[in-house]
């Protein structure tokens, strides 16, 4: 799931300042989940944004907003709308935001801020899980992202700065290299630790990346 939050409404009112009329967007995934851009925040938005003078012509949550194909379609139901509009704000990822921006002619405006990849550990609770590296490490840690987890992206190991199980760069957090011990100990797999693992190739890192599966 890409996590996001939204942005302070001083910093999007600041954005659309000389902007009179707005549509705003939002995402039935993600942003939904995380409670940064579904009818609920569209809504709250949309009550500020009215009492600060500004006129909203119209929203939509998009199912989902980085479908470009499915966003090009039902952006069509905004069109009178869009015709009038001085901005559109997009509570959505930033990739969302970004294909928002490519099938409409207004100025598009993030309203919220993309932070990691992560997973719900309940609700209203995420954890940064995956960094999108493109070389992943998962099937020799037990589960656990060294990329991800470990703040210096180490892949053969800890720092030696950990002290009682906690990480050196934020001792808030569990060092992930005794994390994966654990967990390789518990499954009888401590020999997945003998070999030693290659320079991460950062090629695979370039971006932007593109995949086509046809």
């Amino acid at each position: 799931m890409i996590i996001s939050e939204q942005k302070p409404i001083e910093e999007i009112l600041e954005s659309i300042k000389d902007c009179k009329k707005v549509v705003i967007t939002g995402c039935s995934l993600c942003a939904t989940t995380c409670k940064s851009g579904g009818e609920e925040e569209i809504l709250k938005l949309k009550e500020i944004l009215e009492e600060q003078g500004k006129e909203v012509l119209g929203y939509k949550v998009l199912d989902p907003a980085c479908n470009y194909l499915k966003v090009r379609k039902d952006m069509k139901k905004l069109k009178s709308e869009l015709k009038e509009a001085d901005a559109l704000i997009s509570l959505s990822c930033g990739d969302g935001t970004q294909t928002v921006a490519k099938v409409v002619k207004v100025p598009v405006y993030p309203g919220t801020n993309t932070l990691f990849i992560g997973e719900i550990e309940r609700v209203g609770k995420f954890e940064e899980a995956c960094r999108a590296c493109g070389d992943c490490q998962l099937a020799w840690t037990g589960g656990i992202c060294p990329i991800t987890k470990c703040p210096k992206s180490l892949i053969n190991g800890p720092c030696g700065g950990a002290m009682d199980g906690k990480c050196e760069v934020n001792s808030d957090n569990d060092c992930a290299w005794v994390m994966i011990y654990e967990k390789l100990k518990e499954m009888d797999k401590l020999e997945n630790l003998e070999e030693v693992k290659p320079p991460t190739d950062y090629q695979k890192w370039v971006h932007p990346s593109k995949v086509s599966i046809r």
